[in-house]
């Protein structure tokens, strides 16, 4: 079969040479269809989700020395509509164009023995899509309000490789997902994949708690997580938020934000507040239009502004040093209404995360340097250090120690640098944490 699907003539070498190309008019409909110019490593799933929106995917051959794959839809009806769809849209797999048309082939005969792997994804999905659940429904929740949006998914038996788009085709089934981060734990991989909606993430348990993602393989292991949002800074193979497409790969990719931002800060009232309000009362920030690697930052008071100066001037910020100096202005203008098209300045008076307003507060007895240890506040019932772990090691850094509090409603979590110390904080301050408590983090002057 191997050889006969390779000398079709719709084949052809991954570098899509013109002497070899067919128009698609030249072949009559068939639910078979060719693809051509598959990046390399791709996945069998990668090619069936192609598929699946138009309907049932029935078989797949993968040609991977050739860059090449047919798959085989339910009815011919299917294949045309799919075909259609991507001559108006330009097929993508891995961000690379790919390239589809109708095999001369009515339907595909494989070798299951040389096929296996590819069969097993294809049972995987179809019984997704089947909607296939375990017979028994334990742990249906008599009626209450689902916990959590946020599922813990670890995967028992895993003989094949199981990736987050394959988490993110099979679990969407039941509810738009919003974003997964998948780790390894104790030799064991595990993911938190977090839906829309709570009701979603319920179903989703419902149906797919106990079952095998690949034949008799790979089982699902499924509970709500304690967290009901997931922080997620990068968008690679490891996490993805599919809400923010901009977000960077981690690998030194460059984002549309700039945040190299030195500060130009104000004599007496401004300085730049690396913790938003954490050593004053940000009431305004200008970045600079013609030098956007600095910004003006206007404090309360010029108390606010020495405190914020001296703590925060020659620290490390996303890679850079950070000046930070008195500024001549006295204010931050706003712009006249309909003038800042690029967004440059904000006004933040009315921040809820003010921390200074009250006289007295025992705020100000609070307030220490950038430190590598920080101390965490209003944690929420349930969430365990585990959760917390990988809450501030998903930001970006290495969690190095942790220790809660007797009550439990504090914590020291201890990051390996100052600057990863930072970037946590300004990630995570007033995280939602859900029933109305928002983690409080701020740097401390203690160790663990």
């Amino acid at each position: 079969e191997l050889n006969m699907y390779g000398n079709s003539p719709n084949s052809m070498t991954a570098n899509g040479s013109d002497s070899k190309k067919q128009r698609l008019d030249e072949s009559p409909p068939s639910r078979v269809l060719h693809i051509r110019k598959l990046p390399n490593e791709v996945s069998e799933t990668e090619v069936i989700a192609l598929g699946l929106p138009f309907g049932k995917v029935t078989n797949i051959l993968m040609l991977k020395g050739k860059n090449q794959a047919f798959l085989e839809l339910g009815t011919e009806e299917a294949a045309i509509t799919m075909v259609n769809y991507y001559t108006a849209v330009t097929p993508q797999v891995r961000n690379t164009p790919v390239f589809i048309q109708y095999s001369n082939h009515k339907e595909l005969k494989t070798d299951s023995a040389l096929n296996q792997r590819a069969q097993a994804v294809l049972q995987a999905v179809s019984a997704v899509q089947d909607g296939s659940s375990p017979s028994s429904h334990q742990g249906v929740l008599d009626g209450a309000p689902p916990p959590s949006p946020v599922l813990r998914i670890i995967i028992d038996n895993m003989f094949y490789p199981v990736t987050l788009d394959v988490l993110q085709q099979i679990f969407s089934k039941f509810g738009t997902v919003m974003k997964i981060i998948t780790f390894t734990k104790n030799n064991q991989f595990q993911a938190l994949l977090q839906f829309s909606d709570p009701v979603n993430a319920q179903q989703a348990k419902l149906s797919l708690d106990g079952q095998n993602i690949y034949n008799s393989c790979c089982t699902l292991r499924i509970d709500f997580s304690k967290l009901v949002n997931l922080n997620v800074k990068y968008n690679n193979d490891k996490s993805r938020d599919y809400t923010r497409p901009d977000l960077p790969t981690g690998d030194g990719e460059s984002t549309n934000k700039d945040h190299s931002l030195l500060a130009a800060a104000a004599a007496s009232r401004v300085a730049l507040s690396v913790s938003p309000n954490f050593y004053g009362d940000v009431q305004r920030v200008k970045i600079l239009y013609n030098k956007k690697d600095s910004a003006l930052i206007q404090l309360s008071d010029g108390n606010q502004a020495q405190l914020a100066m001296s703590h925060l001037n020659g620290q490390k910020v996303f890679g850079k040093v950070m000046r930070v100096t008195l500024s001549k202005h006295q204010t931050v203008a706003l712009p006249r209404e309909g003038l800042d098209d690029q967004l440059l300045t904000k006004d933040f008076s009315g921040s809820p995360l003010h921390r200074f307003k009250k006289p007295g507060s025992k705020n100000f007895q609070n307030i220490f340097p950038p430190s590598a240890t920080l101390h965490l506040s209003n944690i929420r019932d349930g969430v365990g250090e585990d959760d917390l772990r990988l809450l501030f090691s998903n930001s970006g850094g290495t969690v190095k120690a942790f220790k809660f509090f007797q009550d439990r409603k504090m914590a020291l979590i201890q990051m390996s640098s100052v600057e990863e110390a930072i970037q946590t904080l300004m990630d995570l301050h007033n995280y939602d944490m859900g029933g109305n408590h928002h983690l409080k983090v701020s740097f401390s002057k203690s160790t663990i």
